[in-house]
């Protein structure tokens, strides 16, 4: 590297500045590429751990297969783990059971039930309990309004039944309300 550069110095016409800066930009673009790859892939580690840690190893270990295929939606999983798992979840400002509840919230206000259930999948193994689960629910209720907060309550029961936390409390569906 120094022999090239002494190289682009004598061969300079402006004094030698223009072909030491070249060399020395070219090392440092080389050296950044470098460290952006050995980082992503730390990232992407980390954003499996994290994501291990709240959905569970099985979980990861198929996002982790999705993420290294090359099949339509690989992309969306490889910025899944590293934006919203390493970057977002993986972040210490938070604890993870706070970050539940501000995801429950927003979930219920958009009215996206299906993520609402992997959510609350999620905020049970942060340490949220049906009761504080139903105190998301009242809470968003003067802001999301009745309808989105009544969607919400089913997939919200739909899941602690599948969790075998409450098996018997009836959706309004099932006692036709709704």
């Amino acid at each position: 590297m120094l022999a090239r550069m002494i190289v682009g110095i004598a061969g300079d016409k402006n004094g030698g500045e223009r072909g030491v800066a070249s060399a020395i930009n070219s090392r440092a673009a080389a050296v950044k590429q470098e460290t952006q790859v050995k980082s992503l892939e730390e990232k992407l580690a980390y954003g499996l751990k994290v994501f291990g840690e709240i959905m569970g190893e099985d979980k990861a270990a198929g996002l982790r297969a999705a993420s290294e295929s090359t099949g339509f939606g690989s992309d969306i999983s490889r910025l899944a783990i590293n934006y919203a798992f390493a970057d977002v979840w993986g972040d210490d400002k938070l604890e993870r059971k706070q970050r539940s509840l501000v995801t429950l919230g927003i979930l219920i206000a958009s009215r996206q039930t299906l993520e609402l259930k992997n959510h609350v999948r999620i905020a049970v193994r942060n340490g949220l309990s049906a009761r504080e689960l139903e105190g998301v629910l009242i809470q968003a209720l003067p802001y999301a309004g009745f309808p989105a907060v009544a969607s919400a309550t089913t997939a919200v029961l739909e899941t602690l039944r599948e969790l075998g936390i409450d098996t018997t409390t009836r959706t309004s569906e099932e006692r036709g309300l709704l």
